[in-house]
């Protein structure tokens, strides 16, 4: 069983910054690509951003150049580094792992940019 467990989102004013966390449990990790995504209210959920076994990443366009993923294998777990957020960016942010074991989601963390 792999269990993914967010953190760190949050109440943050527009042009601030937020930096989410993803821990997995299990062996899994290393082989995994791992992923972000988010669901704002009212809206399917939309693809973020991923992180490939070693390390190339990819980003949505309307992320790109403000959100950084990144991962640490000997902790388990993926980063999503969020600056000059904006109020679109309210939504519940989710992790995904993917590979050769399957495909996992976390719970989900809350991210509100509002003033």
């Amino acid at each position: 069983q792999v269990h993914l467990v967010e953190s760190g989102g949050g109440l943050v004013q527009p042009g601030g910054s937020l930096r989410l966390s993803c821990a997995a449990s299990g062996s899994i990790f290393s082989g995994a690509i791992m992923y972000w995504y988010r669901q704002a209210p009212g809206k399917e959920r939309e693809y973020v951003a991923y992180i490939a076994r070693g390390g190339s990443t990819n980003y949505a366009d309307s992320v790109k150049g403000r959100f950084t993923i990144s991962r640490d294998n000997a902790k388990n777990t993926v980063n999503l580094q969020m600056d000059s957020l904006k109020a679109e960016d309210t939504a519940v942010y989710y992790c995904k792992a993917r590979g050769s074991f399957g495909v996992y989601w976390g719970q989900g963390t809350q991210v509100t940019v509002s003033s």
